[in-house]
């Protein structure tokens, strides 16, 4: 289910920066970018820390390896990205 709001109530900068991401990749953008976008201090921010720290942080796999457990769990769960 998408919120109304997270696909259609951007700010004008998140809209232009959606448009040009639409432009230059051709497609439709997916909803996690949409999501994070959407309201970046309170969400995009924050969960973009995580994934850094997650994917990038000390841990005894590699980022590789990482990298490969996140687009394996994503194909599991039907996600395109």
């Amino acid at each position: 289910m998408r919120l109304p709001r997270v696909e259609h109530n951007h700010r004008f900068k998140e809209k232009l920066k959606l448009r040009l991401i639409r432009l230059v990749s051709g497609r439709r953008v997916p909803d996690v970018v949409k999501t994070l976008l959407y309201r970046p201090e309170l969400w995009g921010k924050p969960m973009a820390s995580w994934t850094q720290a997650v994917l990038r942080g000390p841990s005894a796999w590699s980022v590789g390896e990482r990298e490969l457990f996140a687009a394996f769990t994503s194909k599991l769960n039907q996600c395109v990205f």
